[in-house]
């Protein structure tokens, strides 16, 4: 899966391969595994848990927006993004 995450203001975060993707939804968490059934969603704020090939968790918070999942790809557009290691 590869995860693209373009907050609006001048930082992106881009991952080319990841295992799993966690984000939060209006209607609760969903996790994104490779070849995932397309979708649209809307993202709620809250944490973005992300499952690199190294079996390594990075966590990030997302300040809502809208997530894109299609062929193996996801694209989030959030307001706002910041990695756990960030906030301090």
């Amino acid at each position: 899966v590869i995860l693209l995450l373009i907050p609006l203001r001048p930082k992106c975060l881009a991952f080319t391969s990841v295992k799993e993707i966690i984000l939060s939804t209006h209607s609760g968490q969903i996790g994104v595994l490779p070849n995932h059934a397309p979708i649209n969603t809307a993202v709620d704020m809250g944490p973005l848990r992300i499952l690199l090939l190294n079996d390594q968790w990075l966590t990030a918070v997302l300040w809502s927006g809208f997530a894109r999942i299609v062929n193996n790809e996801i694209i989030i557009l959030g307001n706002d993004a910041e990695l756990g290691s960030d906030i301090g």
